[in-house]
């Protein structure tokens, strides 16, 4: 899995995954966009989805709830790894993304270096998870709960 697709309106928050992201996976192919219009559809007709779809909730239009709805709800997304990267710690919001079909919570650090910290162990965990069968067992992803 060496793509990953970042959805953030926020150009600071982006700028910060992207940096964070270029320093702990200098080989994985970052895809930003800024919000999730028309992004499902495109997302069916690439030749190859991303392993992992970093999701910030809080997002003017189609906000990431809806995003997130519309990717489970299709069976060519299934191996798709969604986590949600957001400001909310509302333990609802953490059930309700959870309910939704996202893979992962992890709540955003205003520290930098704590960020990138954070954004390491979601990747490498999703990166490992891809890479092995499925045993019934084995690490919990990233999250707040």
């Amino acid at each position: 899995m060496g793509r990953l697709l970042v959805v953030e309106d926020s150009e600071e928050d982006a700028e910060a995954i992207e940096r964070a992201l270029s320093r702990t996976h200098p080989l994985l192919r970052l895809e930003i966009v800024a919000d999730g219009k028309g992004l499902v559809d495109r997302l069916l007709a690439a030749d190859e989805v991303p392993g992992i779809i970093l999701l910030d909730l809080n997002m003017p239009g189609l906000g990431g709830h809806s995003l997130l709805q519309t990717i489970r709800s299709r069976p060519e997304l299934a191996e798709v790894a969604v986590v949600v990267f957001t400001s909310s710690t509302a333990p609802a919001e953490v059930d309700a993304c959870y309910a939704a079909g996202a893979d992962s919570y992890i709540y955003k650090p205003l520290n930098f270096e704590l960020f990138r910290t954070v954004l390491k162990g979601a990747v490498d965990y999703w990166q490992q998870t891809r890479r092995q069968p499925p045993s019934g067992e084995g690490s919990v992803p990233p999250s707040v709960k």
